[in-house]
Formats: structure tokens, C-alpha cells, sequence
């Protein structure tokens, strides 16, 4: 059998668990014919400890598939893995109220380099480890299968493809080519979904319990959405009474696709105001003008790519959250993530504090936050932590 052999003292994280191998661990390779191939981890000195796919061009070597070296890595394996991952979501999805949400969630479901999101009728699918890649087929048989749904759409167009020396791919796997956007419900509030171009699968899927938080604190409140997309935070607001909702984006369509979401749910547009543009330029222009809000979110991309960008990120971070606190009313409240996964909830927590510092004013950590349920986060793997959140209130 296709074999890893790691140099000596290298088996700490194996023995924690952890689903990865990391190339500087290894001492040598045998009998790998292709990336993604099954390949039995030994120790040093020959020890099988684990089983996993193997990528001959990622830092990620090796991505652990089962510690059970008498594990068959088949067909029927990946079976029970994505029916255990349903079975979750089984337990906490409300379908009667929520038909969008993620049902395999990577590493954290046991199912290393597979994103799975279903919309609707649609499943969603990112393919982003060459484990994955090599049982494609099979993973999509089976969730035709599991989730009892025929269309089935790939978005595997991240970097993490490409540190796998592996193409982008989107298109159709199964069924129909979806429509340019999916109708789906969350919470039972009305959202269109681009799953063909737009972020991610096409949807914040992960602040779902955020969004919901959200609507307890934005009643009678002018609200101001930084880094808005389709407006989910926004529609959340307006179905708790908001009294007026400001948003700010970059993309045009991403502003079109959210006055139509307002339209879906029968919510008037006339305490709405969108504006298109940068939001630490739009940030600083309300600084200046000394407009203020009640309440201001800051969800804004991924800042840091790598751990090489941490610095600029963690400066980036600083900045919005420091003009944020400026524009605030006393008694305000602002609701700052971040999804870097290089950006700890250690050093977040410290870039908010400093900006408190550097606002002047007296800032109160009410509520910390995370990704939705659905997300869930493998407890020997801490890198599925990825989103973190905080809501202040800013005196």
C-alpha cells in the first residue's frame, strides 16, 4: 500500500488527532502513484497510525481520512461519514423555517476538503482538497442519494484548488444548471441566492444565528451595514423594526440582489439607503459629516489570505473598527466580525480593544459570537474556528 513515512518525532499531532500532515514532517513517500490516493501514515520506525489522501503539492501533505489503520477507505466509508454529518444537521436544522444551510462542513465533519451547502433543491459542493478531488464521483453519488436531491452544483473555484495544484471547476455535477438566483428561506425571512457566482456558495450561510442575535438589538434603530452583500443582516433588522437601514458595498449586483430581497418579504424600501462604494472611504466621510447610527455592522471579507498578511489585516481591522466606534450614538451598539482563520480570537479581541482606546470612548464586550451551528468545529482541529464575532456597546 501506497505509504507516508514521517521523520522521527514526528507523531505529536497524530496522537492529538489532528487531520493533518504538513510536508516538513515527512521523511520520505512510497509507492504514490497520483495526489489524492489513500496512503497508510507510519512512524519513523514503521508504526501505522492513521490512514488519509495524500496531495504531492500542498504544505497540507496529507489530510487524515480515518485514524483506524484497519479502516477500508471506500465507497461505503464516505456513506457513513455524510450520514452522520445529516444526521447533525438533523438535530438542529428547523427545515420548517430554514431549507439553506451546511450540511458537510470540511475537516470538522470527518470529510477533509469537502464543503457541502444545501439551497433549497440545490447542494452547493467545493471540492478543495486533492482527497476529495480523487473521490468526486462517489461523494456525488452518494449525496444524490442522502440528501434526496438530484441537482448538484460545484463551486470549487477557492486558492486552497489552486495550493492543491488543482483547476477551478464550476458547473453542473448533477441535475438541472440552477437559475441566476435560487429562492430560499432562512429563519422564514426570504432570501434570492446567486449559488452560480456569487461569495463563497453564494450566501453567508455561517452567520445565520448572528443575523438572528441581530434582530433582538435593532429595534427602532438606525442601522448601518458595512460590507452588506445581499443585505442579511439588513432583512434581519427590518423584520424587527429598524427604524432606518443604511447600507454600504462595493458590488452594484450585490446591492440590486438585496433590494429585491426587501421586495421578496414585502418590506418597504423607503427606510433604505444604499450606497455603493469603499467602506473606509464611506466610514470616514460619516466621520467627518459627524453622522451617527445605533447600531453598525462590520462583516467584512477574508482581510488575511495567509499568515504573511496578518499585520496589514490586523491594521485593516483596526481602522473600520475605530471609525465604527466614531459614528456610534452613546449607547450604540456594534456588532464586528472577522473571518480570517489567521486571525485569532485572541488578537481580534486585542484590535478591538486597542480601537476602543484610540476612539476615546468606553466600549463594553456584551456578546461574543461564532459561525452558526451548522458549522460545527472538530475539537482536535481549532483551525474550523474561523469566524469570530463581538457585539459592543459603545458609551
Amino acid at each position: 500500500m501506497p505509504a507516508v513515512i514521517l521523520k522521527k518525532g514526528k507523531e505529536r499531532l497524530i496522537h492529538l488527532k489532528h487531520p493533518w500532515i504538513f510536508s516538513g514532517a515527512i521523511e520520505k513517500i512510497e509507492n504514490v502513484k497520483q495526489s489524492g490516493e489513500t496512503v497508510v501514515v507510519k512512524s519513523f520506525d514503521g508504526k501505522e497510525l492513521a490512514l488519509g489522501a495524500i496531495s504531492l503539492h500542498s504544505q497540507i501533505a496529507v489530510r487524515i481520512w480515518s485514524f483506524d489503520v484497519n479502516q477500508n477507505i471506500d465507497e461505503d466509508f464516505f456513506s457513513k461519514r455524510i450520514q452522520s454529518a445529516i444526521e447533525l444537521r438533523n438535530k438542529i436544522i428547523n427545515y420548517n423555517q430554514t431549507n439553506v444551510y451546511r450540511v458537510i462542513n470540511s475537516e470538522s465533519d470527518l470529510i477533509p476538503g469537502l464543503i457541502t451547502d444545501v439551497y433549497r433543491d440545490f447542494a452547493v459542493c467545493q471540492f478543495l482538497s486533492a482527497g476529495a478531488e480523487f473521490w468526486k464521483g462517489k461523494i456525488v453519488e452518494i449525496l444524490k442519494q442522502k440528501l434526496k436531491l438530484q441537482n448538484i452544483y460545484e463551486r470549487s473555484d477557492t486558492d486552497s484548488r489552486r495550493k492543491e495544484n488543482l483547476e477551478e471547476r464550476i458547473g453542473v455535477l448533477s441535475g438541472n444548471e440552477p437559475p441566476d438566483l435560487v429562492e430560499v428561506i432562512e429563519n422564514n425571512l426570504k432570501f434570492l441566492v446567486d449559488i452560480k457566482s456569487g461569495h463563497k456558495t453564494g450566501f453567508y450561510i455561517d452567520q445565520r444565528d448572528n443575523r438572528k442575535i441581530l434582530s433582538d438589538f435593532a429595534k427602532d434603530k438606525s442601522v448601518l451595514n458595512c460590507f452588506s452583500y445581499t443585505g442579511g443582516f439588513s432583512i434581519y433588522a427590518h423584520s424587527s423594526k429598524a427604524k432606518s437601514i443604511t447600507n454600504i458595498d462595493s458590488s452594484s449586483t450585490a446591492l440590486n440582489i438585496l433590494l429585491k430581497n426587501f421586495s421578496l418579504n414585502d418590506y418597504s424600501s423607503d427606510k433604505v439607503e444604499n450606497i455603493e462604494g469603499d467602506v473606509f472611504n464611506v466610514l470616514r466621510k460619516f466621520r467627518d459629516e459627524r453622522r451617527t447610527f445605533d447600531l453598525v455592522i462590520l462583516d467584512p471579507p477574508k482581510f488575511a489570505e495567509s499568515a504573511s498578511q496578518i499585520n496589514k489585516a490586523a491594521r485593516g481591522y483596526k481602522d473600520i473598527n475605530l471609525l465604527a466606534m466614531k459614528i456610534l450614538n452613546p449607547g450604540g451598539f456594534l456588532f464586528t466580525f472577522s473571518c480570517s482563520g489567521h486571525i485569532t480570537q485572541e488578537l481580534f479581541r486585542k484590535i478591538v480593544d486597542d480601537a476602543a482606546i484610540d476612539s476615546g470612548r468606553s466600549v463594553k464586550i456584551i456578546k461574543q459570537l461564532t459561525q452558526s451551528a451548522d458549522h460545527p468545529v472538530l475539537s482536535s482541529f481549532p483551525e474550523g474556528l474561523y469566524l469570530k464575532g463581538l457585539v459592543c456597546e459603545v458609551v
